[in-house]
């Protein structure tokens, strides 16, 4: 299985470089290919609002308790998201998972499944719109026309948690300068992607074979629990998003999902309700709304 993400400080930076979790480093600018329905495609985000709420208190989250809050969120929120958007939710696969950014571990989400790009990529802004993400990372691993280069560390069975993928994660930085940009995890996979600016210039700092090399060290001297190197080679990558700072109402978001009276919109604002809700409930109980 594939991918994953990034949080505000990247996604906006992204958006505002006109492009995008290293996933390498930052933020990739990657064309839409054609991939049919047949090819699995991973979205990944996070359930945490990076914006529209007052939360002073999240910057100090726990892990637990974000990942708390992301169940909560994908067993309330997410199966109404992917219905608004005509997908069955029986035919995708949501986890809460580990996500990296520059050193530091959160609860992230990642939803896969056989979608096309179009209905990908609605998918992912109505994610990022209901929960108010500057950015939903939209990737495959299996496209060979891909230009972004990927590592897959494979874990042994039910070893990958936070903490070994933290640990990890600081291994990979301390090997090699640039491998500390960020990762994505899923079941017991950690994926590295070496991002990619306009000029095809890796945001790492690294070629793609530097970044694979250095991987490589790191699994080979990492102890338990004993990784190995899966599998490497080229992914497409890019970034469905809105910068919420510029466009307060999600007008990126809104443009890609019909306009801000289409059916499915109408849908998501419904379903953002429940979602304020929740998030309402959770920062009171965990003083996330407090300074």
């Amino acid at each position: 299985m594939p991918y994953r993400m990034y949080i505000r400080n990247t996604f906006s930076m992204a958006l505002r470089l006109g492009a995008a979790i290293v996933l390498g480093v930052a933020m990739p600018m990657v064309f839409h290919n054609t991939a049919a329905a047949g090819q699995k495609v991973l979205l990944s985000y996070e359930a945490t609002p990076s914006s529209g709420f007052n939360l002073p208190g999240l910057a100090r989250a726990s892990y637990d308790d974000r990942a708390a809050f992301s169940a909560q969120v994908l067993k309330q929120i997410i199966p109404k998201i992917i219905s608004a958007n005509g997908i069955d939710p029986a035919t995708l696969e949501t986890e809460v998972t580990p996500g990296g950014y520059l050193l530091k571990t959160n609860a992230s989400l990642q939803t896969e499944g056989e979608l096309d790009d179009i209905t990908a990529d609605r998918l992912a802004g109505s994610l990022g719109y209901v929960f108010r993400q500057y950015s939903v990372l939209v990737s495959r691993l299996d496209d060979t026309s891909g230009k972004t280069g990927f590592v897959i560390v494979q874990f042994p069975e039910n070893t990958l948690n936070a903490a070994v993928a933290q640990k990890f994660f600081e291994a990979a930085d301390a090997t090699k300068k640039g491998l500390g940009g960020g990762y994505t995890a899923f079941g017991d996979e950690q994926i590295y992607l070496n991002v990619t600016n306009s000029e095809g210039k890796p945001y790492s700092g690294l070629d793609d074979d530097a970044f694979l090399d250095g991987l490589k060290q790191t699994a080979a001297s990492f102890h338990a629990p004993k990784p190995e190197i899966a599998a490497s080679g080229k992914a497409t990558a890019r970034f469905i998003g809105n910068d919420w700072d510029k466009s307060g109402g999600g007008e990126d978001y809104l443009g890609q999902l019909g306009g801000p009276h289409s059916a499915l919109v109408e849908k998501l604002e419904t379903i953002g309700k429940d979602y304020a809700s929740l998030v309402a409930t959770t920062a009171e109980k965990n003083g996330w709304n407090h300074d």
